[in-house]
């Protein structure tokens, strides 16, 4: 894959991030309810929406993960992204990541995008194994996992270092249920 497809959904466009993007990205970011179960802390700077962005660029062109910007069909403002990342292709699998601006909570926004990008995950990138990793307490993490089909395996003991403490994690994961047997 040479390039970020663009994905529609009846509400969506997923879309390749831009620079441009950042100040919408650094909106999100930099509110506590958005990375209190991410491993980054809350943005101060714009200049760390910039940088995020370039992170995910260059794990694109090292083909280790692929993120896209999640938009409205009807505007072109990110309100969250989504994606892959830790893709192993010789193993066919990756881990699924995402947030969204807290506005677009409990919309059936992520559900909507997630179902796009899982579909292209089994199909284009050849995925068998797609899993996600959540900190205990993100319920709404929980759910959205849990009605997309994934399944609990497990708790990974102290797998973050966030906030002067080790943190438990809990991994949830989604076999291709659509391969030939």
């Amino acid at each position: 894959m040479n390039k970020i497809p663009v994905i529609e959904t009846p509400r969506l466009r997923l879309r390749p991030l831009r620079m441009k993007d950042a100040s919408d990205v650094f909106h999100y970011f930099a509110q506590d309810e958005v990375t209190e179960y991410y491993d980054v802390e809350s943005f101060t700077e714009l200049e760390q929406a910039e940088k995020l962005i370039q992170f995910w660029h260059d794990r694109f062109h090292n083909q280790q993960a692929v993120r896209w910007g999640i938009t409205l069909r009807s505007q072109d403002r990110v309100i969250g992204t989504c994606g892959f990342h830790n893709w192993t292709q010789k193993h066919c699998k990756a881990e699924v990541g995402y947030e969204l601006s807290p506005e677009y909570w409990r919309q059936g926004i992520m559900a909507e995008a997630l179902h796009a990008i899982m579909h292209f995950g089994y199909g284009r990138m050849a995925l068998n194994r797609i899993a996600a990793i959540i900190l205990p307490g993100n319920t709404g993490s929980r759910r959205l996992l849990e009605k997309m089909g994934f399944y609990e395996e497990g708790t990974l003991k102290e797998y973050y270092y966030k906030k002067a403490s080790f943190r438990d994690a809990i991994i949830f994961s989604k076999l291709n249920a659509g391969k030939e047997a």
